[in-house]
């Protein structure tokens, strides 16, 4: 009985230190790192940062694989104040250190529909831990495309807002 609860320890050691290798992990995150990514990952889940950020999100459901996350997305969000695209979360929150993410999210003002005053509404350790969690993913993706004033027609796919003539 010993010798098989030994080995199934060991083997269940075996595959986790095997995930974790296959993800870039090992030994580089303690308890601690690991229980601030997975609270980075449930603030980003439950504040919907996904839905935008994440392209085909809504669509799975949310069962986007979470290697294809927060890498941005081509859909504009048209309205008065011109079109705008989500940001690839990875390729900006990767050059920043996380005290310039702190600055950056506490001082943070965008257009529509990005909701900014829910960014600098959550705490300074929320705002880590979601540093955490998109520093966690890698940097991956492409720039979104830029935004386009009011008076310009954007390429398909987008949103369009009411209010504009």
């Amino acid at each position: 009985m010993n010798i098989y609860r030994t080995s199934l320890i060991g083997a269940g050691l075996a595959v986790l230190v095997g995930f974790q290798m296959g993800n870039g992990q090992a030994g580089k995150q303690s308890g601690r790192d690991l229980q601030q990514i997975e609270r980075g990952r449930y603030i980003v889940k439950i504040g919907g940062c996904n839905d935008c950020h994440t392209a085909g999100y809504a669509e799975a459901g949310g069962e986007t694989p979470e290697s294809d996350r927060l890498k941005g997305d081509i859909l504009g969000y048209r309205g008065p104040w011109g079109t705008t695209y989500p940001t690839n979360l990875r390729l900006s929150i990767g050059k920043m250190t996380e005290d310039q993410w702190l600055n950056y999210a506490k001082n943070l003002m965008t257009r529509p529909p990005m909701p900014w005053f829910n960014i600098r509404a959550m705490t300074d350790a929320d705002l880590r831990a979601l540093y955490q969690y998109v520093k966690s993913l890698g940097v991956s993706g492409t720039k979104a495309p830029a935004f386009m004033p009011p008076d310009k027609q954007p390429k398909p796919p987008y949103v369009q807002w009411p209010g504009v003539k």
